[in-house]
């Protein structure tokens, strides 16, 4: 019996380590530190929902259930792109997203 051959990988992004001063983005074969300090929005986020990231192109991450998407190049060259959030992340806004998952 001949197994048959696997399919293209889906997703070439991976959350590999998350720290209180940010997290790690495994992309293809380079691993990319995003700092919480210029990502705000993801600071107060459920694990589970920070783990939840899709590369739609080889240029964009997106974090579906954050709504949050951004640029690739923004990681590797913040100071290509100075407008950062100074709106924090609502604690009740997470736990109220919580409540309809488990709906």
């Amino acid at each position: 019996m001949k197994s048959a051959k696997l399919g293209r990988r889906t997703s070439h992004v991976e959350v590999t380590n998350v720290s209180k001063h940010g997290f790690w983005l495994l992309i293809g074969d380079r691993e990319r530190f995003v700092p919480f300090e210029q990502f705000p929005w993801f600071r107060e986020a459920p694990i589970g929902h920070l783990l939840n990231v899709e590369l739609p192109s080889a240029r964009h991450l997106y974090w579906p259930d954050l709504d949050v998407d951004i640029a690739v190049e923004s990681i590797d060259h913040p100071e290509r792109f100075p407008l950062v959030s100074k709106v924090r992340s609502d604690p009740r806004l997470q736990r109220t997203r919580q409540k309809q998952a488990r709906r």
